[in-house]
């Protein structure tokens, strides 16, 4: 048996805070960093809730502050213990990249064996990121109404009639 310990990996992961290369206005995921409790929903085509879920969701930078990880979860990881429809436990990177003056990400949820490369930009008091072109299907993701202790989220699908609401969640930061 192997004796191993996270403290190195996370010590060489986690960063203090953004790289001095990031600039300030590009910043654009630092109101995120900590830990959110969520409470998400899933609509079906016609916009009618259809599920509601407790969630948490952990953002930190990493790689010497050159980039922000986090770690969706849903349920939250103290429900899921014999549950059998666990939902998701999943992640996204993302780094600046100052070729395109955006951010890239990509969202990686295992249980679901889906990966999503996405392009996010700061949008007025928002944040949005779309898929990459040629990425199927296409979707949105947008931050909003962003305080210190709280955010709404929301994940849309394009369809041949517009964007469509799949999912929301309201954030609440934990102390």
């Amino acid at each position: 048996m192997t004796c191993w310990s996270a403290a190195p990996f996370a010590e060489a992961l986690l960063g203090d805070g953004p790289h001095p290369s990031i600039p300030r206005e590009q910043r654009i995921f630092a109101p995120f960093i900590g830990s959110w409790d969520l409470l998400v929903r899933w609509f079906d085509e016609a916009g009618k809730l259809v599920c509601e879920e407790q969630g948490e969701w952990h953002f930190a930078w990493i790689l010497e502050g050159r980039g922000v990880q986090d770690v969706w979860i849903v349920p939250r990881r103290a429900e899921r213990v014999g549950r059998s429809d666990l939902y998701e436990y999943g992640t996204s990177l993302r780094f600046f990249d100052e070729k395109i003056a955006a951010w890239q990400s990509t969202w990686i949820g295992p249980m679901h064996r889906v990966v999503r490369t996405f392009i996010a930009r700061g949008n007025g008091d928002q944040v949005t990121l779309e898929t990459t072109e040629g990425e199927v299907p296409r979707m949105r993701w947008s931050f909003s109404d962003i305080q210190t202790n709280s955010f709404s989220w929301r994940n849309e699908l394009w369809t041949e009639n517009g964007w469509r609401v799949q999912q929301t969640f309201a954030a609440r930061r934990l102390a």
